[in-house]
């Protein structure tokens, strides 16, 4: 019996995986990519280092039009798999409290081990190879996909849509993926930028731009609270950063596609009440009465913070309930990842497959899915590609 033929547009995270995966299922695969190597964007996360899963499944890991998408996924290819898969390639685990990272504290290693199994499997790896269109024909003895590039027409009896979204400022992070699916007929979720900064509206940041402090923050549609976070915020020039910013930017974006009005509180004193910050600042001025009320929170909150938070009518208030109006997100270029892509509704959750397109399949951030920070979207990369390169390389599509 010949070969199935599949083809992998995207050397990404869950493209690398999806052709290793295939190869393994006795496919001949062909793996595209418009760069000039694979795995750029795999480098460039956990600041070099790739968190690249996460032993805690956390509530609210994954969002999207459908979050429960992605439970069949993790049950054919879980966490555990991941880890095993790593480590027979080579990679030991380092764990920090639950996140994963290679022992090398290089994400370079990642990509390394993931090349270097397609390489040994048969894997044709063929770069600066930007994939302009998709076709579907019809043989006599089934069908076949059409996969145009600027320069040459491969074929193959699967295509797996792999070449992720349009976050990150890497080259070739340019929605491309979308287009291609559009033109089978898939329908796109709007797409905004999430795991990124928030932009506010101007209330002199400057002042406190560069500041990190420990606190908590709550994003507000309209009267209702959508998410609260702590952990350490970064004060911007032109708003706030930092981790628990990031894990509620993609509710604000969506909010704002909406077209609501978006705002968020900050508690720079989390462990308190607002009594016991009253009692707090109290006992501060009793204690040394000779201090002004800047030096007074000296010790207690950065210089720059101090400055803000005494233009403000209520102190209190503001250290507990900091008020902010959210404009924007920072860019895609700037965003970690990206909410939003193909409809789930159209995909297989069990084999990843096109709904509408035998022999076509999805895996990656191209999906209607995204992650919190902390490995979950890798593991999401690792699991969609594992489950669409073994249904991919077998034959129940074939007509």
């Amino acid at each position: 019996m010949a070969k199935r033929n599949v083809v992998i547009v995207g050397a990404g995270a869950s493209g690398l995986v999806a052709s290793i995966i295939s190869a393994r299922n006795g496919a001949s695969v062909t793996l595209l990519e418009q760069n000039d190597r694979p795995g750029k964007k795999i480098c460039a996360t956990g600041n070099g280092k790739c968190n690249f899963t996460n032993l805690h499944i956390i509530k609210d890991a994954y969002r999207g039009t459908d979050p429960d998408f992605v439970k069949k996924t993790f049950l054919a290819f879980p966490v555990d798999w991941t880890i095993d898969f790593f480590s027979e390639l080579g990679i030991l685990p380092l764990n920090k409290n639950g996140y994963l990272y290679p022992h090398s504290g290089q994400a370079q290693s990642i990509v390394d081990v993931l090349c270097m199994e397609a390489r040994h499997l048969g894997v044709k790896i063929k770069t600066n190879e930007e994939v302009i269109s998709l076709l579907q024909e019809k043989k006599e003895n089934g069908y076949i996909w059409k996969i145009q590039t600027k320069s040459w027409c491969y074929e193959g009896n699967a295509v797996i849509l792999a070449n992720g979204s349009k976050a990150s400022a890497i080259s070739g992070s340019d929605g491309s993926g979308y287009m291609l699916a559009e033109s089978q007929g898939h329908h796109i979720h709007p797409l905004f930028p999430a795991l990124t900064a928030l932009k506010c509206k101007e209330q002199g940041f400057a002042s406190w731009s560069g500041v990190r402090i420990d606190g908590s923050v709550s994003l507000y549609k309209e009267t209702k609270v959508l998410k609260r976070e702590r952990g350490e915020l970064q004060l911007t020039e032109y708003g706030i950063s930092g981790i628990p910013v990031f894990q509620i930017s993609r509710y604000a974006a969506e909010a704002l596609n909406h077209h609501k009005n978006v705002h968020l509180t900050i508690d720079f004193l989390p462990d308190f009440t607002e009594e016991e910050v009253e009692k707090l600042l109290e006992k501060r001025r009793r204690q040394c009465p000779y201090k002004s009320e800047k030096e007074l929170f000296t010790g207690l909150f950065p210089e720059k913070l101090i400055k803000v938070l005494l233009k403000q009518k209520d102190l209190v208030s503001a250290i507990k309930h900091f008020p902010l109006i959210v404009t924007g997100t920072l860019p895609f270029s700037q965003a970690q990842v990206c909410a939003g892509g193909v409809d789930t509704k159209e995909v297989n959750e069990e084999t990843m497959e096109s709904r509408l397109h035998p022999g076509l399949y999805f895996a990656g951030e191209l999906l209607d899915i995204d992650g919190a920070c902390g490995g979950y979207n890798l593991q999401w990369a690792w699991s969609s590609g594992a489950v669409a390169g073994t249904y991919a390389a077998k034959s129940h599509t074939d007509s």
